[in-house]
């Protein structure tokens, strides 16, 4: 899937480093998206920014990578579901891509 202007996705709070706060997954919103070149200038992925909204309130991100880790950004479990039905080719599954 490519991340476009608009599209919800997870950001992965870091949480505290005292364990008070724990990690977890944020809703955020596409503000804008890098493309990603390798060392042979073929595309390598893709950074995001990001509004992220959290419940003491919104902010917004630098660039950020995707992944599993805190500081970084992720599709939703409902999103890679139809990623991946639409690549096994059920039809009426719309990716978004």
């Amino acid at each position: 899937m490519i991340p476009t202007v608009g599209r919800v996705v997870y950001y992965k709070a870091r949480g505290s480093a005292d364990g008070v706060f724990p990690k977890k997954d944020r809703a955020a919103m596409v503000t804008d998206v890098m493309e990603i070149f390798d060392e042979m200038n073929l595309p390598a992925g893709h950074k995001v920014r990001l509004a992220v909204f959290n419940p003491e309130g919104l902010f917004f991100s630098d660039w950020l990578s995707q992944g599993q880790e805190g500081g970084q950004w992720d599709w939703m479990p409902f999103q890679k579901q139809q990623a991946s039905l639409g690549a096994a080719g059920v039809p009426g599954v719309n990716t978004g891509a």
